[in-house]
């Protein structure tokens, strides 16, 4: 029995910071998991942006809403429920998915919250666990599934670490220079290819 765990931005969706900071044009905003390893510094910084500029939650899911799935990736989650379970473990919010959700045809999502205020103020974040991917993918393996999973940046790599097969996807070359250890690939047919070859059926 095997599953997928995949990361959201960077590899199926675009990364929402990033379009907020262009929309915005806050560059401060254009630092991601990618750049900050460390979730609570990465999230705090961005909420005193917020603040600072007076960005409440309906500014950036106007841009949320102007966003689709990266080019591809439907395509390649419907190939590859034909074969395998799939679960979405990211560190975004489903405040901020549910549209992207809907143009993925709803996959399963494992994410935090926000909290917001009276005032649309996006007053603070609420994790579902501290590393919760590793988590969930240890938890799937005492359920006896064989684990593959792939992200693009420093917070998907203790998820990358605990699965069968980690794969790093379209990541940037200061996290694949770090993390040899894993597999890495840059297109949809580059990860499926990976993906088969770690599956005891495919493989």
């Amino acid at each position: 029995m095997e599953i997928v765990c995949l990361d959201l931005e960077g590899v199926l969706i675009p990364e929402i910071w990033i379009n907020f900071a262009e929309k915005t044009g806050i560059e401060a905003l254009k630092r991601t998991t990618r750049d900050e390893p460390d979730y609570d510094v990465l999230m705090r910084y961005r909420l005193d942006i917020l603040d600072e500029h007076g960005l409440k939650m309906k500014d950036i899911q106007e841009v949320i809403d102007s966003l689709g799935p990266l080019e591809g990736a439907n395509e390649f989650l419907a190939k590859l429920r034909e074969d395998f379970q799939l679960v979405i473990l990211s560190d975004t919010f489903y405040e901020f998915a549910e549209p992207m959700m809907r143009q993925l045809d709803w996959p399963t999502l494992f994410c935090h919250r926000l909290i917001v205020d009276e005032n649309d103020r996006v007053a603070d974040y609420k994790l579902r666990l501290i590393d919760h991917k590793r988590k969930a993918v240890e938890a799937f393996k005492k359920l006896n599934f064989h684990t593959i999973a792939a992200g693009d940046s420093y917070n998907d790599t203790t998820m990358l670490g605990a699965a069968e097969t980690g794969i790093l996807f379209s990541a940037p070359d200061n996290v694949i220079a770090e993390f040899p250890q894993f597999k890495t690939a840059f297109t949809y047919d580059e990860l499926m290819d990976h993906i088969r070859a770690a599956s005891p059926r495919f493989g």
